[in-house]
């Protein structure tokens, strides 16, 4: 583990979040109005584009930099049987990432995004070719039995979230997605969403990759036990605490890459529940956060929805999509390439001579 600073020492005290430029935002809705269509006819995507150029400060938008970050990391609780696969299959995926072949990378190649799978927390000593190695820990602890994570790795690995995104920045990226690989981590991201929410696991918690009644049953009794041990049931449950206690490596990782975005103003489009739950933890260390994170989807997942209630995301894709990686967020890029299209390239009411539509509320 080698963080220069860890992030908890500066937390109140570097970052401070400033909103996006409005007038940026009210820039891009008068051109989106001066296109040759009904006004707001592109629903959602007219906000979305307006939005991210007041992020980006500029009503000239052009998308096409754009990457997903996904950080890959094992969970210490799969010991506790409640995922179908064990750990291997993390080391598998992130290896056919690095490969360029696992399921996010064909479909990034349709939009031209670049993945970058991150080693943040894998259990094992091999160095990935085509992984970024950014480990903290191989893996996190058994939460069932401990923590998972000391409070030096938690931040460290916020911190790696963070940095990458300013690099990117630096790179010329204006468009960056949160995808993760690591198996059994809807168990640490359903109980962080379950003692955040305060929620039960009836509510909030999902068969994941595929579980059996019976499984399902011992994840949800699993998840219980722990808050109920740490005590992270109650109302002065810490959200640090929280993150480090039932939370995963992966986790913390895109919590710092969604913080990120806010420091150094990119939009960060969500994936599935981890990116969700990641967001959450964001947005309740920096409510600022919240006003730069987009949600690409909403999965089968049911913590997804009571997450994106209390952080008013409207999710794009409704179809009950399960896979991670970050395909969802990939998915999204394709449908704003095309929205951008008609933005960028647009036919105008005086194109056409037509008289343009009078906007009354």
């Amino acid at each position: 583990m080698d963080c220069k600073i860890f992030f908890e020492d500066v937390l109140t005290e570097k970052y401070n979040i400033t909103s996006p430029d409005s007038t940026y935002y009210a820039s891009v809705k008068k051109r989106w109005d001066n296109a040759a269509k009904p006004l707001d006819s592109l629903g959602i995507f007219e906000d979305i584009i307006a939005r991210m150029g007041s992020i980006l400060k500029t009503d000239d938008l052009k998308l096409d930099k754009k990457a997903v970050i996904v950080m890959c990391a094992d969970n210490g609780v799969v010991e506790e049987g409640i995922s179908q696969s064990g750990s291997d299959v993390t080391l598998a995926v992130a290896s056919a990432m690095g490969e360029n072949k696992s399921s996010v990378c064909r479909m990034a190649a349709v939009n031209n995004t670049k993945i970058i799978p991150v080693d943040i927390g894998i259990k094992s000593d091999e160095i990935i070719p085509g992984v970024l190695d950014r480990k903290v820990a191989k893996g996190t602890r058994n939460f069932a039995k401990e923590p998972a994570m000391t409070k030096e790795e938690m931040c460290c690995a916020i911190q790696i979230g963070m940095d990458m995104v300013s690099d990117l920045k630096h790179e010329g990226y204006s468009l960056i997605g949160t995808g993760e690989m690591g198996i059994g981590n809807t168990t640490t991201s359903s109980a962080v969403a379950m003692a955040l929410l305060k929620r039960d696991a009836k509510e909030l918690v999902g068969r994941g990759a595929g579980l059996s009644d019976e499984g399902l049953d011992k994840k949800k009794s699993v998840i219980s036990d722990a808050l109920k041990k740490y005590e992270l049931n109650g109302p002065d449950a810490d959200v640090l605490t929280i993150l480090q206690t039932v939370g995963g490596l992966d986790i913390a990782g895109l919590v710092g890459v969604i913080i990120g975005g806010a420091v150094y103003h990119i939009p960060i489009v969500l994936d599935g529940v981890i990116s969700a739950v990641a967001a959450l933890v964001a947005v309740r260390i920096f409510p600022g956060v919240k006003d730069y994170i987009f949600a690409s989807h909403i999965g089968r997942e049911p913590a997804m929805k009571y997450i994106f209630e209390e952080l008013e995301l409207k999710p794009v894709i409704f179809g009950e999509l399960a896979l991670g990686e970050g395909t969802g967020a990939v998915m999204m890029f394709s449908l704003l390439d095309m929205a951008l299209s008609l933005y960028n390239e647009q036919t105008t009411f005086e194109d056409i001579k037509i008289e343009a539509y009078k906007r009354f509320i």
